[in-house]
C-alpha cells in the first residue's frame, strides 16, 4: 500500500564533520542512522525520527543536527498539514491515534498573561537572605479553629496532613509507563527534599518501600499493585478518577512494556496489557466515592489523608464540593496541558479546561460554601517553573504537582513519543539497555537542584511581595493582575485587570 505520510523531521548530517564512528547508530533507539561500508557514511532513515536530539547531543563532532521536514503542503488555515497527515495515518491503519505528553495545541496559556505584585513603599518588602522565609505547608483537612493549654501544648487533634518542605510534589506516573530508574530519581530526590513523589497507578515496587514517607500512593480504576500493605506504606492515599491528558477515560500500558519486574509491582501476567477502565466500577455517586475514601482510611487505621484527583472540566467547581463534603482531604485538580504516556490525540487535544481557570472556579466556589478550610487543593497540569507556582498559590492552591517538568530535569526532550516504549534518554521505556541510560545517582541531584532553585526563586518573589509565608498567599488575589484577558476570563478567574 501506498504510504503517504511523509517524514515529520529530517536528519542534516555534515559529512565534512562526520567521522564515521557510528555513535548515532548505538545510540538510537528508532534506528534512524545506519553506516553504509560500501561508501563509508552514515545514512539516516528520515522516517523514523522522533526528534529526541540524542543524536545531536552525543555527536563527538557536533556534525549533525535535525530541522522540520521540508515538504510545504498548500497553504489552507483549514486543511492544515497535521490535519492532513492525520488522515492519512487512519486511513492507512484504521486506527485511533495515540499521543503523548501535554496538549500542543497553541491554547492561551495564561499563566502568562498574569502579573504578581509587588510591595514598595508603605509595605515594604522582605530580603529573605536576611530574613525568614516559610514555604512548608501541610496537606489535610484543617480545623475551624485552634485550641491551646496554658502552657503553649495544642489540644485540637489534627487530622492526618503531609507535611511537604516546598508546596511541590512529584506528581503521578506509573511504574512502566516509565522506567524503575527514572522512579529511583524521583523517589530520592523527593526524600531528600523533604516532599513527595506519587506512584501513579502501577502499584509500588518493593525496593521503594523504604522510601513510603514520602510516597503519595494511588488507587486508580484498575486497581494494579493495591493492597492492604501498599496502601500503608505512603504517606497518603490518592484516588485517580481521572487525569487532564484524557478526562473521561481509562488508561493503557501495552504489554511489551509489562516485564517481570512492572508484572509483580502491578500484579498482573507478564506481557499483558494492563487496561484501567474509564470508571471505578464501584463509583457511580458522590455516595459510592464517600464510601471508598471512607474504606480506604479504615484499611489505614485513619493515619494517612486521602486525595482525590479530578480532570479540571467546565462543571469542576461541583465536583471538588462533593468531594470535600465526601469526607477526602485533598482535591487534586488536573488541568488540560497535563502529560501523559499516551492518550488518544483526540481526547489530549480537545478536552478539558486550562489549570488556571479550573483552580480559581473551585477556590471560589468552596470559599462561597465555607468549607475552603475542610479540604487542601492541589493544582497541577503543566506548571512550568517557580512563577507559575506562586500564581497557582495565588488563585487558591495549597501546594502544586510537577511531572514533565521533572521529566525535562531527567532529560526528556518532549519528542512526544512516549508511547512507543522506546525512549533514548531511559524515562519512557522499560528496554534494559535503555532504562540503563539514566542513571539514578545522577539524575535525582537534577531534580534536588530544580526544585530547590524554585524555592529560592519562590522566596524571592514573596519577599518582594511583603509576604514571609507561603500559606499567606494561598487565594489572595489581590496579587494578581491580568493582561490581555476578556472579562469573562478575569471574572472566572477573580482578578483584576492591570492598572486597576
Amino acid at each position: 500500500m501506498l504510504n503517504l505520510v511523509t517524514p515529520t523531521f529530517e536528519v542534516c548530517r555534515d559529512e565534512n564533520k562526520c567521522i564515521q564512528c557510528k555513535v548515532c547508530a548505538k545510540q538510537c533507539a528508532n534506528l534512524v542512522h545506519s553506516y553504509d561500508p560500501e561508501d563509508n557514511v552514515m545514512r539516516a532513515d528520515d522516517s523514523k525520527c522522533v526528534d529526541c536530539h540524542r543524536c545531536v547531543v552525543l555527536c563527538p563532532t557536533k556534525a549533525l543536527k535535525i530541522k522540520k521536514f521540508g515538504l510545504e503542503f498548500r497553504k489552507n488555515a483549514n486543511w492544515t498539514e497535521d490535519a492532513i497527515k492525520d488522515i492519512y495515518r487512519q486511513a492507512q491503519s484504521g486506527g485511533v491515534l495515540l499521543a503523548s505528553m501535554g496538549n500542543p495545541k497553541p491554547f492561551p496559556i495564561y499563566w502568562d498573561k498574569m502579573l504578581l505584585n509587588a510591595s514598595q513603599v508603605t509595605n515594604p518588602s522582605i530580603d529573605p537572605l536576611r530574613e525568614p522565609m516559610e514555604t512548608r505547608v501541610l496537606i489535610g483537612r484543617k480545623p475551624d479553629k485552634l485550641e491551646y493549654a496554658p502552657d503553649g501544648r495544642l489540644l485540637t487533634k489534627l487530622p492526618p496532613q503531609v507535611e511537604l518542605k516546598i508546596p511541590i510534589m512529584f506528581s503521578a506516573m506509573s511504574y512502566g509507563s516509565i522506567s524503575r530508574n527514572a522512579h529511583e530519581s524521583l523517589a530520592r530526590a523527593a526524600t531528600e527534599l523533604g516532599i513527595c513523589y506519587n506512584t501513579g497507578e502501577g502499584g509500588l515496587n518493593k525496593d521503594f518501600y523504604k522510601y513510603g514517607k514520602n510516597t503519595i500512593v494511588q488507587v486508580a480504576s484498575g486497581r494494579f499493585g493495591v493492597h492492604k500493605d501498599y496502601l500503608n506504606a505512603g504517606a497518603a492515599i490518592e484516588i485517580k478518577i481521572g487525569q487532564g491528558a484524557k478526562p473521561g477515560i481509562g488508561g493503557h500500558l501495552p504489554g511489551e512494556k509489562v516485564d517481570e519486574d512492572v508484572s509483580s509491582t502491578r500484579m498482573i501476567p507478564v506481557g499483558s496489557d494492563a487496561i484501567s477502565p474509564a470508571p471505578h466500577h464501584d463509583i457511580y455517586s458522590i455516595e459510592d466515592l464517600r464510601q471508598l475514601i471512607y474504606s480506604l482510611k479504615e484499611a489505614t487505621n485513619y493515619k494517612k489523608p486521602v486525595f482525590v484527583k479530578i480532570a479540571a472540566v467546565h462543571n469542576c467547581a461541583a465536583i471538588a464540593s462533593g468531594i470535600a463534603r465526601a469526607g477526602a482531604d485533598a482535591i487534586v485538580v488536573d488541568g488540560f496541558r497535563g502529560g501523559t504516556g499516551a492518550a488518544p490525540a483526540r481526547i489530549r487535544d480537545n478536552v478539558g479546561i486550562p489549570i488556571e481557570l479550573a483552580l480559581a472556579a473551585i477556590d471560589e466556589r468552596l470559599r462561597q460554601e465555607n468549607i475552603r478550610n475542610e479540604i487542601s487543593l492541589i493544582a497541577a497540569g503543566s506548571i512550568r517553573n517557580s512563577a507559575d507556582i506562586v500564581k497557582a498559590v495565588a488563585l487558591g492552591a495549597d501546594a502544586v504537582y510537577i511531572a514533565s517538568a521533572a521529566l525535562i530535569a531527567l532529560g526528556c526532550h518532549m519528542c512526544h513519543a512516549c508511547s512507543a516504549g522506546k525512549c533514548n534518554w531511559g524515562i519512557a521505556t522499560q528496554v534494559p539497555e535503555l532504562v540503563r541510560r539514566l542513571n539514578p545517582d545522577i539524575m535525582y541531584k537534577r531534580l534536588i537542584n530544580l526544585v530547590t532553585a524554585w524555592n529560592h526563586e519562590i522566596c524571592e518573589i514573596l519577599g518582594g511581595m511583603g509576604i514571609n509565608a507561603i500559606d499567606s498567599l494561598r487565594g489572595n488575589k489581590l496579587m494578581l493582575r491580568g493582561l490581555g484577558l476578556n472579562e469573562t476570563e478575569l471574572k472566572v478567574l477573580g482578578i483584576k485587570y492591570a492598572g486597576q
